[in-house]
């Protein structure tokens, strides 16, 4: 077990499945763990470098991990699938994590704080609610228009439903859909209101969330997203790159 200097994890919701191998790559260590026997057994193993996907729950046991004095990297999922072997199991993919680790070229992604994690959640429900906004503006556009009414594209035509129906004669069954589908959308935009408080809130906590808002052009929304994801920015290695993880071309 001494030997060992590298332990890659496949990471599940109560299983965890463990490879350990040496400096030459050879495997000393294959075991299953719970979420518990984990953590104490690495708590008391010797520092080394422990490798994870960087997938759901990884980001909190880095930093766990972290906490013993360990080596803590984790790799995009991408990147492991070229080093599994056939026969594909939990096991199996613990020893690519480990071969894919073992790669000097390899890139690996910064965990991430508690800050982040909390931005990310933010905008990932942010986007949830826009999405079911628009979802809901089309359809009482939808309705509108088959009978024969056609308000312009936008929120404003949303928020001003009510007088559009005072001066419509509609069924008042439709009129009744309508109005629910109103009140949906108000609460979905309250939602939106809401979460972009707490996001500029959280960003007045986040020292690189302040320095992102002091670049022109740079708002809220778009600064609390770079801070949950740039981390320290050291998985990049140029401006370029950075804007490509953000799917930006290099026209933009």
């Amino acid at each position: 077990m001494q030997d060992i200097t590298l332990i890659g994890i496949d990471l599940g919701k109560h299983s965890f499945h463990v490879h350990g191998q040496d400096r030459h790559g050879k495997a000393l260590l294959h075991k299953k763990f719970s979420r518990k026997q984990l953590i104490e057994f690495l708590a008391k193993f010797h520092v080394c470098t422990v490798v994870m996907e960087a997938c759901a729950g990884a980001h909190h046991m880095a930093r766990q991990l972290a906490g013993f004095g360990h080596e803590v990297k984790l790799i995009s999922p991408q990147f492991v699938r070229p080093f599994v072997k056939s026969n594909k199991n939990d096991f199996v993919d613990a020893e690519a994590i480990c071969e894919a680790a073992s790669r000097p070229s390899m890139r690996f992604v910064t965990p991430k704080n508690e800050a982040q994690q909390t931005l990310s959640a933010l905008h990932r429900v942010r986007e949830s609610l826009v999405r079911d906004r628009i979802k809901t503006s089309n359809q009482i556009h939808a309705f509108l228009l088959e009978f024969g009414i056609s308000p312009p594209i936008g929120h404003a035509a949303v928020r001003r439903l009510p007088t559009i129906l005072a001066e419509q004669s509609l069924p008042p069954r439709l009129v009744q859909v309508l109005e629910r589908l109103h009140a949906h959308y108000k609460y979905l935009d309250g939602q939106i209101a809401e979460i972009e408080k707490d996001l500029a809130a959280q960003l007045t906590d986040d020292d690189l969330g302040q320095r992102l808002m002091t670049i022109p052009g740079i708002g809220p929304i778009t600064a609390s997203v770079l801070a949950s994801e740039m981390g320290d920015g050291k998985q990049y290695r140029c401006g370029r790159d950075f804007a490509a993880s953000l799917g930006l071309v290099p026209r933009q």
